[in-house]
């Protein structure tokens, strides 16, 4: 009859526990994944799938027991790392939604907000706009096969085992608040300017004839400007969301 050890479990087990952790995590953080429309049973089923599918090209991690002293620290390795990626992913919808929050702000629509629960805050249209189009992008553009493929690139780059806390020196997620504002602004700028103009036109024009209302046509200008203006841009989306997506993966696969 056939008797296996200890180590012989671990030896079966470990490869695929603690990608499993690692995806899990990512799955917890990163958009889409995380909706709240997505069971956490399904969750956990895709990233245990995930994590067996991955083995063929993973390359041969330290095995960890769970009954080794270091387990613990590998856990809280993986779900630092798996997060990390997760809040990277996000960088791509933090920064376009910024650039709706700005040209909302510009066209005198951000007044039309409402309570998103989905992410639980205050959001306005133009950004809720700007979101769920990025989301179409990051499906059509195959983001989440770029996702999956950063995740398994991550154990080359952040092997199982490793010190957590040097992992997230290494990623450097610090720089990634310029990010959302660099990128933000970039994809918001043709706009801005646009409505500037506008507003400088404006304010011409009250100082010229006092009589005109320029209130009074203000709105309904910056609004159909605004209109024309997000239907100009926004066949032009795909290339900011591309960088981003590029930036937020290329930090795990080294």
């Amino acid at each position: 009859m056939p008797t296996f050890t200890e180590a012989d479990i671990m030896a079966l087990v470990s490869p695929v526990f603690w990608p499993f952790l690692r995806i899990l995590a990512v799955f917890s953080s990163a958009p889409i994944f995380s909706a709240r429309s997505v069971p956490v049973r399904t969750r956990v089923a895709l990233a245990m799938l995930i994590a067996i599918c991955a083995q063929a090209g993973l390359q041969d991690q330290v095995v960890v027991s769970l009954t080794d002293p270091q387990a613990l620290t590998t856990v809280f390795q993986q779900v630092v790392v798996g997060i990390a990626i997760g809040l990277a992913v996000r960088i791509v919808f933090a920064s376009v939604e910024l650039a709706g929050e700005v040209i909302g702000l510009q066209m005198g629509l951000n007044y039309a907000g409402f309570f998103d629960p989905s992410t639980n805050s205050q959001t306005s249209a133009v950004g809720r706009f700007f979101g769920n189009t990025t989301m179409l992008l990051f499906v059509v553009l195959n983001g989440h096969l770029m996702v999956l493929q950063a995740v398994v690139a991550s154990f080359d780059t952040f092997p199982v085992g490793g010190a957590a806390l040097e992992s997230i020196n290494r990623m450097r997620l610090h720089e990634l608040g310029a990010v959302v504002f660099r990128y933000g602004l970039w994809i918001a700028l043709p706009m801005i300017g646009t409505l500037l103009f506008i507003n400088i036109v404006l304010g011409f024009i009250s100082r010229i004839a006092p009589q005109m209302n320029a209130f009074a046509i203000g709105f309904p200008l910056t609004l159909t400007a605004g209109m024309v203006g997000i239907a100009m841009t926004l066949p032009m989306l795909d290339g900011p969301v591309i960088a981003l997506l590029k930036l937020a993966t290329e930090m795990f696969t080294g």
